[in-house]
């Protein structure tokens, strides 16, 4: 199955919280799109590996993507190095995404930025011919992405561009809610995390307004780029 866009994130619910405003926009305009999450978010304070498998799957259907994989690196653990980096390969070739979505540059999380640049890393070495993968006992044809977008997270990183997600920020709130185990609730015993409270849901909201109020629409979720944008013209730009 070829795919339009492929996103990964470190943890399942990483793309939920990123990016799935804009993952729910393309698949309404028709688009294909997949997620990849590298760990099972195993070493979380709140929930189990079984829990967030199951979160995980209501929140693909919410989303409606096309695929969901999980590589099953270790949480907190996996490094960027050549076996990480040919698990990620193997499923740009299989999937031959035009777009990939990754964590953001850097934040809290010291998972976020690893995964960010091991995504990043292996979007280059997937374009090489030389490097030879296989899955179902299947030779892969080299494939590389056309751009790498990483979506913002906890830290308020300055995005290169932002995309209007106005009418989508139900679905990913609703997306986001289907990890009922990690985030608030006035009648969960489980231990306080960073994400765990009723201000972190309220800034999903406010930080899609006010990304929306800087380029006049309702909601937006920001991105950075690893190289130029380019457009075709002076008009393309809204």
């Amino acid at each position: 199955m070829k795919l339009d866009i492929l996103a990964f994130g470190a943890h399942p619910d990483d793309v939920e919280l990123g990016c799935s405003g804009s993952i729910a926009k393309e698949i309404s305009l028709g688009k294909k799109v997949g997620i990849i999450d590298l760990t099972r978010g195993e070493l979380g304070t709140r929930g189990s590996v079984e829990i967030r498998n199951s979160e995980s799957a209501k929140a693909s259907e919410i989303l409606g993507v096309s695929v969901r994989e999980n590589l099953d690196m270790r949480d907190g653990f996996f490094v960027n190095d050549e076996s990480h980096q040919i698990k990620i390969i193997q499923m740009i070739r299989k999937y031959q995404p035009e777009i990939v979505l990754c964590n953001a540059i850097r934040d809290r999380h010291i998972d976020h930025g690893k995964g960010s640049k091991l995504v990043s890393d292996a979007c280059f070495l997937s374009g090489l011919r030389k490097i030879e993968t296989f899955f179902d006992d299947k030779n892969q044809e080299a494939w590389r992405p056309k751009v790498v977008y990483h979506y913002i997270q906890w830290e308020n990183i300055e995005p290169d561009f932002v995309v209007d997600i106005t009418g989508f920020l139900d679905k990913k709130e609703a997306s986001i809610l289907a990890y009922s185990s990690q985030f608030y609730s006035e009648n969960s015993n489980e231990p306080i995390t960073p994400i765990a409270t009723k201000n972190f849901l309220e800034s999903i909201h406010y930080r899609s307004q006010d990304f929306g109020r800087l380029v006049g629409v309702e909601h937006a979720e920001g991105f950075t780029v690893e190289r130029y944008l380019a457009v075709n013209s002076l008009s393309d730009l809204k």
